[in-house]
């Protein structure tokens, strides 16, 4: 693996032989925080998380926004393993969905990027700010 980020169409990427290196986002409950650290020590690779208890979930309606109060849990790791994390996560009883990977370097730079919502959601997009503080003073 290089350290140098390489060069891609969109702009740079970090990325080793096991593809690029994503931003992993997980949206959980507070009270099920403690299940979702435990089914996460089942990959089978190295995690840690860094974790938000003051974030929050923005959904985007048409004409309107909501927010929900959401405890973030968010790590590095290749994209070839993102499916192995979300096939974990499903068998420990957690919805696959709450799962968001962004590239690593556009994780870093940007605040939050909209995500769009799965086929059949009422809402029309959605994204996550860490911190409670920055959904207020928008």
């Amino acid at each position: 693996m290089s350290v140098r980020p390489k060069i891609s169409p969109g702009g740079f990427s970090l990325a080793g032989h096991e593809g690029a290196l994503i931003s992993v986002s997980i949206d959980v409950e507070p009270r099920h925080l403690e299940s979702l650290l435990e089914a996460l020590a089942q990959v089978s690779f190295p995690i840690n998380p860094q974790v938000y208890h003051e974030a929050v979930m923005v959904y985007v309606y048409a004409g309107r926004c909501e927010e929900v109060a959401a405890t973030l849990v968010e790590f590095p790791a290749y994209a070839e393993r993102l499916e192995e994390v979300r096939r974990v996560l499903d068998a420990c009883g957690f919805d696959p969905a709450s799962v968001h990977a962004a590239g690593m370097l556009d994780s870093i730079h940007a605040d939050s990027a909209p995500e769009p919502a799965p086929a059949g959601a009422p809402y029309l997009s959605r994204y996550r700010l860490k911190h409670r503080v920055a959904a207020a003073a928008r």
